[in-house]
């Protein structure tokens, strides 16, 4: 009996073995074959493995840079990178992560059950990473163990049916129609955009008419739009620090700073490469379980999907979007910068991977309210936004504040702002009782809500 008691307790605290038992549960419940049973939670689990052998290549990279830039400026320069703080905060709360996301997705299937927000957000991806927002915040508010886990769980699902209802006027008005939802947490960034649309951009043509150069087109691709970027930042900093008194060759691995930035850059790219590639083996395997689930207790539920699921509809805004945000995420940094004197707040470096994603998704919800000038001046409001968001967030991230990156996308960084703030001042059974009258307040809205005729 002991030795079974021991065998539940390694499967508990081993994070990529308790995600493939949500895994392996969800499938069985749907009845699917032994064959798929043991193929989806097998690549579950592996799913799990490759993101922390990305992460290790991520914080590398991360660190050599980091030396550089403090040296260089004598700064703390931070660059925002969701994948690389998850990673971080996966050393430390990885159980912690995995049964917020496990219960998360079943509390986002209560709410779309009995709210009015019919939302089930299939970004399985984001799903992980607000959870990992979530442990790092609750704990460093003092909740640890079971209360953890049920205040955790309540907040995770209700951002997974707040944010998709907050998006969806935008949303019909890009796609057209009402069955498709948006489940990306960089809504509130999207959503100023297309505020900011309706304001500047009154009669403004759509980005669709412009024709734009095809040359620029390869700057759609991530992998190549991380390296070259990167690139340029490792070239900024590495030029620098060499030509400082007190420069140790071996901040560059002893070779030549160009050759340097090269091999930095692309390792760089590389581990994104890699835990995105776990990530998506991750989710395609995981989400499925609970989506089927879903579907036969909440019918009339609308699936919350991906932020590229918006691109086809103005790809000239995606790379508008792209481009503007990432002006806007420099102009931030100057900023910031002339700030430092006064304001003791990190400097955030534009990330290409948010003023890619992001900033393309903002451009195309610009576009929606404003056409050309929305998606232009939306989107550099969200380079903006994502800017200084990441900045005041990482004070609440405890010790995980103190490393080079930090969560990027607006959504993160406001509940990670909000709930960091609100454990300053409530702790323990206050912070999960704050955390359980959000999760139930949009139920107890729809029961009081006169019903239409």
């Amino acid at each position: 009996m002991e030795s079974v008691l021991v065998f539940i307790q390694d499967v508990l605290s081993t994070p990529a073995l308790l995600i493939g038992t949500m895994a392996l549960i969800g499938l069985v419940a749907q009845g699917r074959p032994i064959e798929e049973v043991i193929k989806g939670t097998l690549k579950t689990i592996l799913g799990f493995v490759i993101i922390g052998a990305g992460a290790g290549i991520l914080v590398g990279a991360l660190n050599y840079f980091g030396a550089l830039f403090n040296f260089a400026f004598g700064v703390q320069g931070v660059v925002p990178n969701n994948e690389a703080i998850v990673s971080l905060a996966l050393n430390e709360y990885a159980q912690a992560t995995a049964l917020i996301m496990a219960f998360g997705m079943v509390a986002n299937i209560l709410l779309a059950r009995f709210s009015k927000w019919k939302y089930i957000f299939l970004t399985g991806h984001h799903t992980l990473y607000m959870a990992a927002l979530i442990a790092v915040v609750l704990s460093v508010g003092g909740l640890e163990g079971w209360q953890l886990i049920l205040a955790g769980s309540a907040l995770l699902g209700f951002t997974m049916v707040f944010f998709p209802a907050l998006a969806q006027k935008t949303m019909v008005k890009i796609t057209g129609e009402e069955s498709i939802a948006f489940g990306h947490f960089g809504t509130l960034g999207y959503v100023f955009s297309a505020w900011l649309g309706s304001i500047f951009g009154k009669e403004s043509k759509s980005t669709e008419e412009i024709k734009f150069p095809k040359r620029l087109s390869f700057l759609r691709d991530t992998s190549v739009a991380i390296s070259l970027t990167m690139f340029m930042f490792f070239v900024l900093v590495s030029v620098i620090a060499s030509f400082k008194e007190g420069f140790d060759p071996a901040m560059t691995t002893g070779i030549n700073w160009f050759l340097f930035s090269v091999i930095q850059s692309l390792t760089f790219a590389g581990g994104v490469y890699i835990v995105l590639a776990g990530v998506r083996l991750l989710i395609a395997e995981i989400v499925p379980a609970f989506k089927g689930i879903s579907e036969r207790i909440v019918p009339d539920a609308k699936p919350a999907l991906d932020c590229p699921i918006v691109f086809p509809f103005a790809e000239n805004a995606v790379l508008i979007g792209f481009l503007v945000s990432f002006a806007g995420g420099l102009v931030g940094l100057g900023i910031l910068i002339a700030l430092s004197g006064t304001l003791a707040l990190p400097l955030i470096l534009p990330g290409v991977i948010p003023h890619f994603f992001c900033g393309a998704t903002a451009g195309v919800f610009g576009n929606a309210t404003g056409g050309r000038k929305g998606a232009i001046i939306g989107a550099f409001g969200h380079g903006l936004l994502i800017t200084f968001l990441p900045a005041l967030l990482m004070p609440v991230l405890g010790t995980l504040g103190f490393a080079n990156t930090t969560f990027s996308d607006s959504d993160f960084t406001a509940v990670g702002i909000v709930m960091g703030n609100v454990a300053n001042y409530i702790q323990g059974y206050g912070l999960l009782a704050v955390s359980l009258l959000i999760f139930v307040a949009p139920i107890i809205l729809t029961l009081v809500q006169p019903k239409k005729a």
